[in-house]
């Protein structure tokens, strides 16, 4: 069976990029045929095809393509509307527009695109919609998607690549606790919140914390970066917040093994690797229970509701920072967790047991 993978694009460490690049790699161990397409791509080995050779590349209708699908593309849905192979939708999640309202016009209209065409998708009946997590699938069966046709399967990722770096520390803050945010600067990701979190953990009795901020600012969204500066002003947190935009894989894994927590506030994520990334080093993880937060992180982190305020937040970071026990069971969940149903072995079992459950094999 050819599959052709069709991807808006490809770049290093980008999650989707990774996510269609190692399933390609494990459709390869599943004895597939498999051709990747997309119209641009930097940085990965894989070789890109131009989208608009896919019809001559596949040979039946027994063919498959399988699309990628985190933003809004005509050219994808013109082709699965007239394509006579068979569908797999790969949904990621597109996030909702109101929280760029405000922030960028360019983000809001992309983000309206994107999600105008699920309606779309769902209308066409496509053999499989497949989902990163139980919270992006719903975005079909409420548009009445046979959840027959629906199934679940982690995103595919570079957690081992991780695990293997040795820990670079240099630039990573001294004291204690250390809050890790990892996520690029964005108005969903709960930054300003963070902030807050931050500042109600010094005036709560611990004046050597710190966050430390892993994350890039698209200039598209300056003015969210400068609402987020302005707000570790107004709170008196300058000598507290470190923010690196640059940082590589050593760095990343050094922060994860030097953080205290990963404080997730974020109000909406498709799936989260970063909660992934946490478990697998064995970072102990404080987050809001919102969108995919819950479905990700299991029982292998202390979950809040989506209106908890600052005080809640740093008290959790207080309790993980003084009890060790709470410490070294959140540890052990995470790494149990990731073992179980994040690690590489158990994507490729899960994507050939879908595959052969709805016909693929």
């Amino acid at each position: 069976m050819r599959i052709a993978v069709l991807v808006p694009g490809l770049a290093p460490h980008d999650a989707v990029s990774n996510d269609a690049l190692g399933m390609t790699a494990a459709l390869r161990r599943l004895g597939h045929e498999v051709g990747v397409f997309a119209p641009h791509a930097r940085g990965v080995a894989e070789p890109a095809l131009a989208p608009d050779t896919i019809e001559n590349w596949l040979r039946s209708p027994d063919d498959v393509v399988l699309y990628h699908y985190c933003v809004g593309w005509d050219f994808a849905l013109a082709l699965f509307r007239r394509t006579r192979a068979r569908r797999i939708l790969r949904y990621h999640n597109i996030t909702p527009p109101e929280f760029f309202a405000g922030w960028s016009p360019g983000y809001e209209a992309a983000c309206i695109e994107g999600r105008a065409q699920l309606d779309a998708y769902a209308a066409l009946g496509c053999e499989l919609y497949l989902g990163d997590s139980p919270y992006n699938i719903e975005d079909f069966t409420r548009r009445g998607v046979d959840a027959a046709r629906c199934a679940v399967l982690a995103p595919f990722h570079e957690v081992e690549q991780l695990l293997s770096l040795a820990p670079d520390p240099r630039r990573i803050p001294a004291g204690k606790p250390l809050l890790l945010m990892i996520g690029r600067i964005s108005p969903n990701k709960g930054y300003l919140e963070l902030v807050d979190a931050l500042a109600a953990v010094v005036a709560g009795g611990l004046p050597d914390a710190r966050l430390l901020m892993v994350g890039k600012l698209d200039p598209n969204l300056a003015s969210y970066g400068e609402a987020l500066r302005a707000r570790i002003a107004e709170r008196g947190m300058q000598a507290h917040v470190t923010w690196l935009q640059d940082a590589n894989g050593a760095e990343l894994r050094a922060a994860c093994a030097q953080a205290s927590a990963l404080v997730m506030l974020s109000r909406h994520e498709g799936f989260c690797v970063p909660l992934v990334e946490a478990m697998a080093i064995g970072t102990p993880v404080i987050a809001l229970a919102s969108s995919a937060m819950p479905s990700t992180l299991g029982d292998a982190g202390l979950l809040w509701p989506e209106d908890a305020d600052a005080w809640v937040i740093a008290a959790a970071v207080a309790r993980v920072h003084a009890d060790a026990a709470l410490r070294t069971a959140l540890r052990e969940r995470g790494r149990r967790r990731y073992a179980d149903v994040f690690a590489p072995e158990r994507l490729v079992q899960g994507l050939a047991t879908i595959l052969g459950e709805h016909g693929f094999a």
